[in-house]
């Protein structure tokens, strides 16, 4: 291989790459996404600084089934933020992510810090309720119920879609090849060209089961705020750095 066509790979292997160069285009991406009150205390350890608590110790635990994803495939997904604000500005800060397939836990990684490792989610109705399952290891470690599209937002669906479009933000660590730090950045992004073909509210239930290796339990359940089943195409650009810890 020469120098340029190394420097053209999207990603490792060089041979078969993980996956392709972006940006990626997510289609009818369903989501179950519980909010909820959480300890302060363990809400803070989680959250990296400069980043800070948003007003009523918020959290949310959610799932998400990507049945048509550019470069990535046919997956699922599960995991937990918390709702923070940077500079003054309302974000979504993710803690950690669990899913099922290898290019995009290694591309979330790799391009925009992810928290992602692997993990058995599944989404989807049981006869009457929206139910979201995680295992890890076998072991069943978050489940989360909602009542099935019993409040509509069809007349808020551009609320709904203005929600989705704020920052999120990601803490992303590389080590170097000395064991060292090379990256250690907290990467912005916003979702890009936005259309939901659906949200609805309802009741819920969240619950989390301790485990040393997925720690979805660290952020405890204190008080369910609110829960939103939703449907919604959208595209993933590349971030850009909004805090860089080694500069």
């Amino acid at each position: 291989m020469t120098r340029d066509e190394i420097l053209k790979a999207p990603s490792m292997p060089a041979f078969s790459p993980s996956y392709p160069h972006g940006p990626y285009r997510f289609l009818r991406r369903e989501y179950l996404i519980i909010t909820y009150e959480t300890d302060p205390d363990a809400l803070r350890a989680a959250l990296p600084e400069p980043l800070e608590p948003a007003p009523g110790n918020l959290a949310y635990y959610e799932w998400m089934k990507m049945p048509d994803s550019s470069g990535f495939g046919d997956y699922e997904e599960s995991g937990s933020a918390i709702v923070a604000q940077y500079k003054g500005e309302p974000c979504n800060y993710s803690v950690q992510m669990y899913l099922d397939d290898e290019p995009p836990i290694t591309a979330g990684r790799e391009i925009w810090g992810f928290p992602k490792k692997w993990g058995v989610p599944r989404l989807k109705v049981m006869k009457d309720t929206l139910t979201g399952t995680l295992h890890y290891d076998e072991e069943r470690v978050a489940m989360g119920t909602m009542t099935y599209k019993h409040r509509s937002l069809e007349d808020q669906l551009d609320t709904v879609r203005d929600g989705i479009g704020q920052l999120n933000v990601n803490l992303k660590l590389i080590p170097d090849v000395d064991g060292g730090v090379k990256v250690a950045q907290l990467v912005g992004y916003r979702l890009q060209d936005i259309t939901v073909h659906g949200a609805w509210e309802g009741d819920a239930r969240l619950h989390l089961i301790p485990h040393v290796n997925c720690r979805v339990a660290d952020l405890p359940v204190r008080r369910i705020v609110r829960a939103r089943h939703q449907v919604v195409d959208f595209t993933l650009p590349y971030g850009h750095v909004l805090h860089d810890y080694l500069a």
